[in-house]
């Protein structure tokens, strides 16, 4: 009887549960920007922003094969 209800229950919101598992997210974005935010945080009074862009580029896009 239980399985009938849940059949009943995924019939019923099978539009809105499709929604909810075919949405994009932010995810990785944000995770790029808490690393970059943590990685200034660390080289705070860095004065050569060409140097610190740099090290940014290596570190991040570089290493995790992230920049074309």
């Amino acid at each position: 009887m239980e399985n009938l209800s849940y059949r009943k229950t995924i019939m019923n919101h099978y539009r809105e549960i499709l929604a909810f598992l075919e949405r994009s997210t932010d995810a990785f974005a944000e995770s790029f920007n808490a690393k970059i935010k943590n990685f200034r945080m660390q080289h705070r009074g860095v004065k050569d922003r060409t140097f610190f862009f740099f090290i940014i580029n290596q570190t991040f896009c570089l290493a995790h094969n992230f920049c074309a």
